[in-house]
């Protein structure tokens, strides 16, 4: 049976979500505060980038609705951001326990209510079913359940289908009508357990990452001090078959893996590992400032160019960009900066064309693994000094040395 359902929050994991179950046959709405959001969606014009993103609206419209105000409905969704409070490390859930507010003077009998957003564990059991309970209805009368999404930027839509995924219900019906609902698009396998237990697990994942990456971070800085590749040296020991080394890079951005481990260590004192995890990743911005200080050194009142402010290859989403901390150090060290993201519209630095950001400049800095950046001619960039430092390892480095750059790899101390 086909129901009406509530999304809340349209952004890079709301909106997907709401149309694939509008793709699937469901009649849709989807709720943001932002209101040029909702004219844009019922314009028929999207509001982020995200491959085949288009074509499921195109598919999926039909379905769809957007608006600014929650009305009653048989599946309340909320998908809204959980920033963090980056000054104590802690939580903001000012967003969904908004949504949370918004829902529950339309909550029926029989309804059901699901989180998405990534919560603290017993979020769920001490502020969103306590604010649903205000319409007069125990939870167990309403269906409440935690399916936390797994999904990353540039393969959302196929991660969403084919990513198994986890559901924590109150109890096991709300557990039944909720994998029900996502069998109608998911692929993946859907496993269950208690709502605080899937809180927990959606932190785990990305903690593990988080941490993966801070040794992968601290082997490069060894490397460059040995005068070793770590990429060549990290591909070899993922040989093994139990080690997996994700790779370094300048740092940890996006809304997931530089956030999460904060929202799982907020109620407990043990985070040795996962603080220790969390400092490395957050300096590497002030460690590329002192690679780029080698390739400037001499330079008078250098111009640095960034390559990239998104916080990873492909997409449009800037949360917690390593570039953004890179760039105002850079500032404080007195360098001009410039940047260039052909997937950026907006961000706190203006990102200028490619012909204007390495005019002049004195040293490029790839900061992001964008595709565009793989095709550049670097015989056609015109700088004052011909300096690049590869914190991602995506150049043909032979060709731009031959082009007369002075290339730099992170984890290498070989100017090739």
């Amino acid at each position: 049976m086909k129901k009406t359902i509530t999304v809340l929050g349209l952004g890079y994991i709301g909106l997907p979500t709401a149309l694939l179950f509008a793709q699937s046959g469901n009649h849709v709405i989807g709720v943001d505060i932002n209101q040029n959001v909702v004219n844009s969606l019922n314009n028929g014009k999207l509001h982020i980038e995200e491959p085949d993103l288009q074509e499921l609206f195109d598919s999926a419209k039909n379905n769809f609705s957007a608006s600014a105000v929650v009305g009653p409905s048989d599946v309340f969704l909320i998908a809204v951001p959980t920033p963090l409070k980056k000054s104590i490390h802690v939580s903001d859930l000012a967003y969904v326990r908004s949504a949370f507010e918004m829902i529950y003077p339309h909550l029926k009998k029989g309804n059901l209510v699901i989180l998405e957003s990534t919560v603290t564990p017993g979020a769920s059991e001490k502020l969103g079913i306590p604010i649903l309970e205000k319409s007069g209805l125990k939870a167990g009368e309403f269906h409440y359940a935690h399916c936390p999404e797994r999904a990353i930027p540039g393969k959302t839509l196929d991660e969403m289908v084919h990513n198994d995924r986890i559901i924590g219900g109150f109890n096991p019906e709300s557990v039944s009508v909720t994998k029900e609902l996502y069998l109608s698009y998911v692929k993946g396998k859907i496993h269950t357990s208690d709502i605080k237990t899937a809180e927990f697990a959606k932190l785990i994942e990305n903690t593990y990452r988080d941490v993966n990456i801070a040794l992968a971070n601290e082997l490069a800085q060894i490397a460059e001090t040995a005068g070793i590749n770590v990429w060549e040296a990290i591909a070899l020991a993922n040989k093994h078959p139990r080690v997996n080394i994700l790779n370094p890079g300048p740092g940890v951005g996006g809304h997931c893996i530089a956030v999460d481990p904060w929202f799982l260590t907020e109620n407990s004192s043990k985070w040795g590992i996962i603080q220790l995890a969390r400092d490395i990743n957050d300096a590497m911005p002030n460690h590329v400032l002192q690679l780029v200080r080698s390739l400037v050194d001499g330079v008078k009142d250098p111009v640095i160019t960034i390559f990239g402010v998104a916080y990873k290859g492909n997409v449009d989403d800037t949360r917690e960009t390593p570039a953004l901390k890179f760039i105002k150090l850079a500032e404080n060290e007195g360098y001009s900066v410039k940047c260039y993201d052909p997937h950026i519209k907006h961000f706190e630095y203006p990102c200028v064309a490619l012909e204007q950001a390495v005019e002049g400049s004195d040293c490029i800095i790839i900061i992001t693994d964008h595709n565009e950046f793989k095709t550049i001619n670097p015989t056609d960039l015109r700088m004052r000094s011909r300096n690049i430092l590869d914190t991602r390892n995506i150049l043909d480095h032979s060709l731009w040395q031959k082009c007369g750059f002075e290339v730099k790899i992170l984890g290498s101390n070989n100017k090739k």
